[in-house]
């Protein structure tokens, strides 16, 4: 099984990861001393389990499980018994260790996980977090993850090193490329017009020849860009 630690303690991470190279089912993939970092390779790469630690600066474990669309198997592992019941709210956590853990009981945990993973095997699918029937995308700004729906966007514009996500209502700066947000989109509302900009198509008020209106912003729209445009638009 593929799995990651994610804990904010580095001494609670390198005894989880002994307990895991002492396991001979356990593959682990990497380690995280915070959630949001896991966060952002979660949504590009798929694991089997995550060992979880419930108190971290910022954002916490639960934080994470919240934020998680499809989450993997999860052992939290914690030195606070009082969320034992909140956590098996979740049908995805499977065991709940209290520091210190021993290897003993670490074996134990991970038996459950495999048994949950061959018992829902028939029924598990395969994340894929470009569907396109997804609502929403989670953004890093100033150390949070913010959740923007789909919908609300009307435009995202690549400013030098930053984004500019520009929603009904609400703009928000991002430090990231148009590439990494661009792959977070349904490609069936958002097409990318121009160099620096990916627009909803939904939201298009009036078209030009090379330019769309978007509320009250004019977007230009480059030739080569432009016979998609219209396809999504049935103006062929």
């Amino acid at each position: 099984m593929k799995c990651i630690i994610i804990d904010d303690e580095e001494m609670a991470r390198a005894i989880i990861e002994q307990f895991v190279n002492n396991h001979p089912e356990l593959s682990l993939e990497t380690q995280f001393p915070n959630a949001i970092q896991a966060i952002k390779y979660l949504n590009q790469n798929e694991v089997d389990l995550i060992f979880l630690d419930i108190h971290m600066p910022d954002f916490t474990g639960f934080d994470l499980i919240e934020t998680l669309k499809d989450p993997p198997k999860i052992i939290l592992t914690t030195s606070d018994r009082n969320f034992a019941l909140q956590a098996f709210e979740y049908d995805f956590i499977v065991d709940y260790l209290v520091k210190p853990i021993n290897q003993e009981r670490f074996n134990k945990a991970v038996t459950k996980a495999a048994n949950f993973l061959i018992a829902f095997s028939s029924t598990s699918h395969t994340k894929d977090k470009k569907e396109d029937h997804e609502k929403e995308m989670y953004v890093n700004i100033d150390r949070r993850l913010v959740k923007i729906e789909f919908s609300t966007i009307n435009l995202i514009e690549a400013k030098g090193d930053y984004i500019l996500i520009k929603t009904t209502g609400k703009n928000y700066t991002v430090h990231s490329t148009l590439k990494k947000i661009e792959d977070k989109l349904p490609k069936d509302t958002f097409l990318k017009v121009h160099r620096p900009y990916i627009i909803n198509v939904n939201k298009i008020v009036d078209i030009e020849d090379n330019s769309v209106l978007i509320e009250k912003e004019v977007i230009p729209v480059s030739r080569s860009n432009r016979p998609e445009l219209m396809k999504r638009l049935n103006l062929l």
